[in-house]
């Protein structure tokens, strides 16, 4: 197998032979999100990359491509990681994450060294989050069926064989092997969580960088299991469980935990190589940097960000109330804006038709305190934020530090983004 590796948003070095069988992916079926896309140029094709990391094949079982979190100065990586700990400490925002990636278990696994394996540690922190709801609720009980061998009484169903075999030829007549419902936490539902826990856990033991995210959310839900005996289960009862509406965290906790335990093809030993083999997926990067941003936000303004709120034109990522200032607020994950001699002033004239268009939005300046009146003379303030390295602050307190002089009350501000 060949691995091609290259960074997000740059073109790929590969050979025009090769590019007959290679086809453009795409990002969880949707068309208009290319992460690998073809680009023709004065008679000859590239490939290139797009926002978005992760591993897949360019041509099946034969030619693969690892693409990284992108270099944004020389030998400055962005720290994928620590972006996305940063934002998924916070619960309410973890739950946006849901289109955050998109693993493909069907198809063959790629080998690839272990600290490429970007998809494990999100997939993980997801699921302790997830799970950190549903034992704060409280793990669901049921009824289930049990064996076992009774000593002077009979419960349930006698299994005559078994009784006979291990009881009767054995000189114990009084013991009786018995199968039985009882009611209480060791369910299958909770059995296969608790497979997935001891997963991260021996995850965690081995990679000790990732402790500081994930130990207090581990301490936090594994006591709750306690009960709970995962020494064998079958993982395709999983299709077959029905999941009450008061239990509705089960459905998520449930997906993501046979994510995790087909990840390691059912073995725990497989996290011990340096060499893993790991399912095609990919991560989106500007998605990352919206709950990156939100994270950021809701430390500085808490409960006065508002979150994707609808409009009749669409969603601005953001709105910040106050009695002071009333803004809408898009991350824009783009190089375009940056403070240097080449970009300066310069901008994307289709986000600034689309802010534009969310600060004229009627049911956005309802959102925002406006009556019918006020909206006829009203000018609201916009705001992009986007990654800047050369920022001196993760995130600067005066959101209106940076003026777009084209513009009237049109306003940008760099976020400086953990690097390695």
């Amino acid at each position: 197998m060949n691995l091609h590796q290259t960074y997000e948003h740059l073109p790929i070095d590969i050979s025009v032979d090769k590019l007959a069988n290679v086809k453009e992916i795409i990002f969880c079926d949707n068309k208009e999100k290319k992460c690998i896309e073809f680009k023709f140029s004065q008679g000859s094709i590239t490939l290139h990359t797009n926002y978005y990391i992760g591993v897949d094949w360019l041509n099946k079982n034969d030619t693969a491509i690892y693409v990284a979190p992108k270099l944004n100065e020389e030998r400055k990586e962005t720290d994928y990681f620590q972006m996305l700990f940063s934002c998924m400490k916070h619960s309410d925002i973890s739950a946006h994450s849901k289109d955050l990636y998109e693993i493909k278990f069907d198809e063959q696994y790629i080998e690839i060294n272990q600290k490429q394996d970007l998809i494990t540690p999100l997939l993980m922190i997801r699921y302790l989050q997830v799970l950190k709801s549903v034992v704060r609720k409280g793990l669901k009980k049921s009824y289930y069926r049990v064996e076992q061998n009774l000593s002077s009484k009979i419960k349930g169903k006698v299994l005559v064989s078994k009784t006979l075999k291990q009881n009767i030829l054995k000189n114990r007549p009084n013991k009786t092997i018995c199968n039985f419902e009882v009611y209480g936490v060791d369910s299958i539902e909770n059995k296969i969580l608790k497979s997935a826990l001891k997963f991260v856990e021996f995850y965690l033991a081995k990679y000790r960088q990732f402790s500081d995210c994930f130990l207090p959310l581990l301490s936090f839900c594994k006591p709750a299991f306690y009960e709970v005996d995962d020494s064998s289960f079958d993982l395709n009862l999983i299709k077959k469980i029905k999941i009450n509406a008061f239990f509705k965290e089960y459905k998520e906790a449930l997906d993501l935990a046979e994510m995790i335990i087909k990840r390691f093809g059912y073995n725990i030993r497989e996290m011990d190589k340096k060499v893993v083999r790991v399912p095609p997926f990919w991560i989106d990067m500007p998605k990352l940097f919206e709950l990156y941003v939100l994270g950021l936000l809701k430390e500085q303004y808490g409960s006065k960000i508002q979150f994707q709120a609808k409009g009749n034109y669409g969603e601005p990522d953001f709105l910040l109330i106050t009695e002071s200032e009333k803004m809408v607020i898009d991350t824009k994950y783009k190089r375009i804006y940056q403070n240097n001699d080449e970009y300066q002033n310069r901008f994307n004239s289709d986000d600034i038709r689309q802010i534009c268009g969310y600060a004229r939005d009627r049911k956005i300046l309802k959102r925002l305190g406006y009556t019918d009146e006020d909206m006829q003379d009203i000018v609201v303030d916009c705001l992009i934020i986007y990654p800047d390295q050369n920022s001196s602050e993760i995130l600067p307190k005066n959101l209106k530090v940076h003026s777009i002089d084209q513009f009237t009350k049109f306003y940008k501000i760099p976020v400086k983004l953990p690097t390695l």
